[in-house]
């Protein structure tokens, strides 16, 4: 399978890329800078601060699993800055690609979020195999909830699943969006 794009552009300086080997200090202050935020929503978040040395491994992973066409794991940058972080994962089946997001607390509701997660969908369903595109968050996290539904995406269920971090209540929520409804998604959005 063809690895995803390792670049994408935005409106706004808002850049998509890959991290790499080099970014591992940038990344571990931003996640630093933000841990307590992310800590209710994010399992990793709990392991968090990583040594430079494990957070470069993850890098690493991430690179190899990206080059033999698995996740794609990004940094969120606006104008250089490191924004927060995103990915597109092989989690829900081979017709589909979870997207994941966390924001920087500096950057947070100014619509990077979403903006990143149209990014990511657009990306998504440059895959000739991918269908349907999901993003999934605890019922408690509310400001997860905005993206998808900014974005013409689907709640298509609630479903019990075990609380992974200190703020879920463990209930998943589980948006979706059928490459035929981006479409028309795309196409309202440029007319409006």
């Amino acid at each position: 399978m063809e690895p995803h794009p390792e670049y994408l552009t935005g409106d706004s300086g808002l850049v998509l890329r890959r991290w790499v080997i080099d970014d591992a200090p940038r990344l571990a202050q931003a996640v630093g800078d933000s841990v307590e935020h992310l800590r209710p929503w994010m399992p990793w978040a709990a392991q968090e601060p990583l040594a430079l040395a494990e957070r470069r491994l993850n890098i690493a992973t991430w690179e190899h699993d990206w080059r033999a066409g698995g996740d794609l794991v990004m940094g969120v940058f606006v104008d250089g800055a490191v924004a927060g972080g995103c990915g597109l994962h092989h989690r829900i089946g081979p017709d589909g690609l979870e997207i994941g997001y966390w924001i920087h607390p500096a950057f947070l509701r100014q619509g990077i979020a979403t903006a990143a997660a149209r990014l990511l969908t657009n990306a998504a369903f440059h895959r000739p195999e991918i269908t349907r595109v999901e993003i999934h968050h605890d019922k408690a996290n509310l400001a997860s909830a905005g993206v998808p539904r900014k974005l013409g995406f689907q709640l298509i269920g609630e479903m019990p699943d075990e609380p992974q971090a200190p703020g879920e209540v463990g209930i998943s929520c589980e948006w979706q969006i059928t490459r035929a409804d981006w479409t028309l998604f795309a196409i309202a959005s440029t007319a409006s």
